[in-house]
């Protein structure tokens, strides 16, 4: 089968995605209350319709826009949702709303009476402790010490009443969109939402200990004499909080009408879901002793749940880290959790980025979740649109209304074991509503474009690099016989610095899945370069890769080669020596930034406990042919080798050490050394690009300055570059081996064969045209209308001087060929693989297919 075809067959798979819209529904008129449209399939894991962007659309809310709960009150406010959201809900196949009713103390109150009154979720900031310090206004506290009523006299709610809120979300919802409509409950383990006498008066024998006050799913619980739903005689000494809440859970779903629960804030995963240490990481030294014990408590938690909740599915938050940052440092059982049979769907991207701008931490912690999947290959994207807390807006005042943190998490690509880009299967707002309990028509106004326009470029191929993740390996490392948690906590700390420091990597498989996929499909990977940590002597991993290397395939490892084979520490011309550690001085040829006021400093801090272990390569043998030494570090009486590179036939292999350039403090997130005193180290593995023939060079101002974030996917034959600049004083130079990248809108300066942009905060930019030319010129693309019957689109380059261009058409089943004109005049063009290249062209070129 020829490459067009292959990539043709791809195509096909992914149409749901990249057709339009089909037959389209009608938007009802204000005050109309149904749509006239056939229903859906109610299954999340139906096939998708050819129009759906997302098998389902959660709208996450609070109860604070129910400021009345008569009948007609809570109708009026159902029809407004789902008015609001209907342009969006048409691309979906199904929708939930998922209540944030209050903190999940709901359930553990819940005594199977539906005229109780519940302590909802009616503040604006941290409803426990509710303590005012001594002798200070109470007006004057801030809402994380003490929480406010959202409003006056807000209403009472009882459990009756959700149980008709429930039902009119459904009723509404499926009448007005005419596809299914789920509810779920959330539960969440800590302080913040509503006041909780369960957690924080009564059984504060479930707490974690330390600072958070969140609940600890492995804890029991003491004895109580006081009935509950699921325990009408009480609470017997020593239940476990899993057995409680999963027989609270199954009652209070059951009666009230919900379809599934929500576990919010990493509850079910870890004890310590938002803090680089943990159990088995204290800051300063590991204690893998410990993990066996903590698995089997997690796990425990979910069989006791499971036995007594066993119909209901589960969706989650998740941690705000990354796999192997919870391993190493909690011992997450996320890969027992996912197989465990639990009915239960992956996590999202986490919201912290939105909170403190570290999308390196979002993207890697969301490429290392989904690269291994529960059954089923369910995920969702989650967007931080409103905060119902903490009176913030995500989308208007943390983003300012640019789609950074929509664009970026959908520029991903996940691949299964088939070779199959497995997109996001729901698509979930936290949330729809305010802190004040208002539905501004301007956030699905403004949100649901971008969105869409993403989902429809979604990546059908591996990006510029491929990350192979570890996942079981990962997990071996923890809990396997030799237990070595420094190795997952230094890899996925390493990369999220990597990813904030500019490497696009974008494109995530499984080791297991990469071994399967490369046997289905031989020629998947041939345009990516594959990114791992070193693998272990022997391993499968290790000879697939060195068997694809020497096929021609590029390969890049990161990380310490204690475990590698000696045929790979051979192949690389390193052998092992005594490490060093401590502060060292870097020599280096990589291709680095340019600071306008400073330098970047030589100096290297490399914590051995942090970075899995002391810098321990020398060169194997002198004069190696194809071989490069990229960078060195040193002390005043020893050398090491900290990155090589060198030519196998007609691959390339290359190889980064990398340092965790980040102590740890009291703070969630290690923090990042001083950029003043200490070099950086996750810039070389974006200067590593280069000798892949891949430039990505930034241009900033000061050390300081924070740089931009640039992914890459792949969609139809084209690259769209997605981006994030925390700094628009920064300029990013770009330079591939097909030429300068021309991305499409924009206007560049190409110098010394480098495409050169100042880009804003946020961008997101289609590229199909590549320039080699050796003169300084302005260049632009933009699209041209078609004017011509047969033709669908046209886009113009200008400003060439005697360039090479190379063009990536879309893939189309049918349709006149591509035509290249230069002032009306045809342009002869070849073909090389997928891109059709022109060569000595001046002024404009006009592309129409």
């Amino acid at each position: 089968m020829s490459h067009d075809q292959r990539r043709y067959r791809r195509m096909t798979r992914r149409e749901c995605l990249m057709l339009t819209a089909g037959a389209a529904i009608a938007v009802p008129a204000f005050g109309q209350s149904h749509f006239e449209v056939e229903p859906l399939p109610a299954s999340p894991h139906a096939p998708w319709s050819e129009s759906s962007a997302f098998r389902r659309v959660t709208l996450e809310m609070s109860l604070k826009p129910f400021r009345r709960t008569d009948d007609a009150a809570i109708q009026a406010v159902a029809e407004h949702v789902f008015r609001q959201w209907a342009p969006l809900l048409q691309r979906a196949d199904a929708c939930a709303v998922m209540l944030w009713t209050a903190d999940g103390s709901e359930i553990l109150e819940y005594g199977g009476n539906l005229d109780d009154a519940i302590e909802w979720g009616r503040y604006l900031g941290r409803a426990n402790p509710d303590e005012v310090p001594p002798n200070v206004d109470p007006s004057q506290v801030d809402i994380h010490q003490r929480a406010r009523l959202y409003m006056e006299n807000p209403p009472t709610i009882s459990y009756g009443t959700l149980q008709r809120i429930v039902a009119t979300l459904k009723r509404v919802g499926t009448a007005m969109t005419g596809k299914p409509v789920t509810v779920g409950a959330t539960f969440d383990p800590g302080p913040e939402f509503a006041r909780s006498p369960f957690k924080y008066q009564r059984h504060t024998e479930i707490l974690a200990p330390g600072e958070l006050m969140w609940v600890d799913c492995t804890a029991t619980l003491k004895a109580e004499e006081r009935a509950y739903a699921g325990f009408p005689n009480g609470i017997p000494a020593g239940t476990r909080f899993g057995t409680f809440f999963g027989r609270q859970t199954q009652r209070f779903l059951t009666d009230l009408g919900f379809d599934y629960i929500w576990f919010s804030n990493g509850f079910g995963f870890s004890a310590t879901a938002w803090s680089v240490k943990g159990p088995l990481f204290d800051g300063s030294a590991f204690h893998p002793e410990r993990a066996a014990e903590i698995r089997t408590r997690i796990i425990g938690f979910w069989k006791a749940f499971r036995e007594e909740c066993p119909s209901f599915r589960v969706e989650c938050r998740g941690s705000n880290l990354s796999t192997g940052a919870d391993l190493g440092a909690s011992a997450s059982p996320l890969r027992d959790i996912y197989d465990g049979g639990f009915d239960m769907v992956a996590p999202p991207n986490s919201p912290w980025a939105a909170i403190d701008g570290d999308f390196g931490l979002e993207i890697s912690g969301y490429l290392s979740h989904i690269a291994h999947l529960p059954k089923g290959d369910v995920f969702p994207f989650r967007f931080y649109s409103h905060d119902p807390w903490w009176l913030n807006s995500p989308w208007f005042d943390r983003y300012g209304r640019e789609p950074h943190d929509i664009y970026m998490p959908l520029a991903l690509a996940r691949l299964d074991g088939a070779g199959k880009v497995t997109p996001p299967s729901f698509l979930e707002f936290l949330t729809i509503d305010n802190s004040y309990g208002e539905l501004p028509d301007a956030c699905p106004n403004e949100v649901t474009p971008h969105i869409l326009r993403a989902m429809d470029q979604y990546s059908d191929a591996p990006g510029l690099l491929t990350w192979i993740y570890p996942f079981d390996e990962f997990h071996d490392m923890v809990f396997g016989g030799s237990p070595h948690p420094e190795a997952p906590f230094f890899s996925d700390w390493f990369m999220r610095n990597a990813v904030n420091a500019g490497l696009p990597v974008n494109t995530v498989v499984s080791t297991r899945n990469f071994l399967a996929s490369r046997k289905v499909n031989p020629q998947l990977y041939r345009d990516t370069i594959l990114l791992t940590p070193v693998p272990a002597a022997g391993s499968p991993l290790e000879a697939a890769l060195l068997d694809d290397l020497s096929r021609g395939q590029c390969v890049f490892f990161y990380g310490s080669v204690a475990r590698a084979s000696t045929k790979l520490l051979e192949l690389l011309n390193l052998k092992l020596s005594s490490p060093v550690t401590g502060e060292l001085t870097m020599q280096s040829s990589l291709a680095s930034d340019v600071i306008r006021q400073g330098r970047l400093p030589t100096r290297l801090l490399h914590r051995d406990v942090l970075s899995d272990g002391g810098i321990d390569t020398i060169l194997h043998q002198q004069g190696v042919g194809d071989f490069e030494v990229c960078a060195t570090v040193s002390t005043a009486s020893a050398e090491r080798v900290f990155a090589a590179t060198r030519t196998v036939g007609s691959g390339r292999l290359a190889w980064v050490r990398g340092s965790l350039s980040s102590h740890i403090t009291n703070e969630a997130l290690p923090q990042a050394d001083d950029p003043k005193q200490f070099f950086p180290v996750e810039l070389a593995m974006r200067g590593m690009l280069a000798r892949f023939g891949y430039e990505i060079g930034v241009e900033r101002p000061a050390l300081a300055t924070r740089m931009p974030l640039v992914l890459v996917s792949r969609s139809n034959n084209g690259f769209f570059f997605s981006g994030y600049n925390p700094s628009t004083t920064a300029t990013l130079r770009l330079r591939f081996p097909q030429g300068a990248p021309i991305l499409h809108g924009y206007e560049t300066w190409l110098d010394n064969g480098h495409s050169v942009y100042s880009l804003p905060r946020a961008w997101r930019r289609e590229c199909r045209c590549f320039v080699q030319q050796s003169a300084a010129s302005e260049i632009s693309c933009i699209e041209r209308t078609p004017e011509e019957v047969g033709i669908r689109r046209r886009m113009l380059l200008s400003g060439l001087k005697d360039a090479t261009v190379r063009f990536y058409p879309e893939v189309r089943p049918a349709g006149p060929p591509v035509r290249m004109e230069n002032n009306e005049k045809r342009i002869p063009y070849s073909q090389e693989g997928d891109c059709l290249v022109a060569q000595h062209i001046n002024g404009n070129l006009l592309m129409s297919w």
